[in-house]
């Protein structure tokens, strides 16, 4: 079956129905970000390339809960109602300081300008606020995993990406003036070994454990 690779705009388009089935990283991901938000009961959050939405479904506890992407179907896929805006990370359509946390959620890999994307995210918390990025590990990048799915047709989709390590990151937060307050990766690890032996390559679990899939950050202003 062939192989195609698309822009993240393209490629979600057609990942959008599907998007809210669990995969290893994802699974990975959720973990590692509620350990990194703090409570949100009475917070402002927004969740900037939120997706269909779902993390952001789940925060009950949020005053306010704002998602932004990029992809107007994914979006669609909401089953409740948000406030939820078709948007760039890198021009994020919220108003500065109007934030107590913010998510960015294994989407930073899909931007051309980190810098933008951070200062966008830094312009839209308030003082004192904390952001949680998470991103896929420029290390499972370099062992040649990918963001990837299977379309309806077969058809094996690869999401454009660029691999971002953590010093990139790290140097575009400080020239947004923020400071890291937590880092934190999560790797191929037994909770995740069941979603290998469904696609039958328990192989390749044991090739990959220990392998870091998903990198996570928090800062503060």
């Amino acid at each position: 079956m062939s192989r195609q690779l698309l822009d993240a705009r393209a490629a979600y388009r057609v990942w959008a129905p599907h998007y809210e089935v669990e995969n290893a990283v994802t699974t990975l991901e959720d973990t590692m970000v509620r350990e990194l938000t703090p409570p949100l009961a009475g917070a402002r959050l927004l969740d900037a390339a939120c997706g269909t939405a779902r993390r952001l479904r789940a925060a009950h506890d949020a005053s306010l809960r704002v998602g932004i992407d990029l992809v107007p179907e994914m979006l669609a896929v909401a089953r409740e109602p948000l406030a939820l805006i078709a948007g760039n990370l890198e021009a994020l359509p919220v108003r500065a300081a109007g934030f107590d946390v913010v998510w960015c959620r294994l989407a930073l890999s899909h931007v051309q300008r980190l810098d933008l994307a951070y200062a966008e995210l830094a312009r839209a918390a308030a003082p004192d606020a904390t952001i949680v990025i998470s991103d896929f590990h420029a290390t499972a990048a370099a062992a040649g995993h990918t963001r990837s799915f299977r379309a309806d047709d077969g058809q094996h989709i690869e999401v454009q990406s660029f691999a971002y390590d953590a010093d990139a990151h790290l140097r575009a937060a400080a020239a947004a003036g923020l400071h890291c307050t937590a880092r934190t990766e999560r790797g191929v690890a037994p909770e995740i070994e069941h979603f290998y032996a469904q696609a039958g390559h328990i192989d390749w679990y044991t090739r990959d454990l220990g392998l870091p899939l998903v990198l996570g950050l928090a800062f503060q202003h």
